[in-house]
């Protein structure tokens, strides 16, 4: 009698990288591109000073003003006559920290004076005016 050979065959399996590597890569690309434009605030035409860059500091109270009179704390949007109260509930127990102001070349000083003396009336007195720098001629 003959004894037969039984090949015995061994199943390999390799997982495919190469798609979930190229699909990994192209959302991180992704990400990469639309990430600056997701942080930025409210869009304000700041006016040109001469003036000194300051440093940013994470613990920072922004308030922007814009063109057409919103006024922001942070992202929130806030009514005048409601200005003073939430500034004040917000600054409570924080009274060391920078207040930065942005607002739009083509705001009404009025409107610009009035945010600003809430803000001292809450206690604010680090205020940082941003403005953009003046054009090398």
């Amino acid at each position: 009698m003959a004894k037969r050979k039984r090949r015995e065959r061994h199943l390999e399996s390799n997982l495919n990288l190469t798609n979930m590597i190229d699909v990994v890569f192209t959302l991180l690309i992704i990400f990469m591109i639309t990430a600056p434009m997701m942080t930025q605030g409210i869009q304000v035409n700041l006016p040109n000073a001469d003036a000194k860059s300051m440093e940013v500091d994470e613990t920072v109270i922004e308030i922007t003003i814009n063109n057409k009179g919103e006024i922001y704390i942070g992202k929130d949007v806030v009514a005048l006559n409601k200005f003073g109260a939430e500034f004040k509930a917000i600054f409570a127990g924080r009274t060391e920290t920078p207040i930065y102001v942005s607002a739009d070349k083509d705001v009404q000083y009025g409107l610009f004076v009035r945010v600003i003396s809430e803000v001292q009336n809450a206690g604010g007195v680090k205020l940082g005016f941003l403005t953009e720098p003046l054009e090398k001629e």
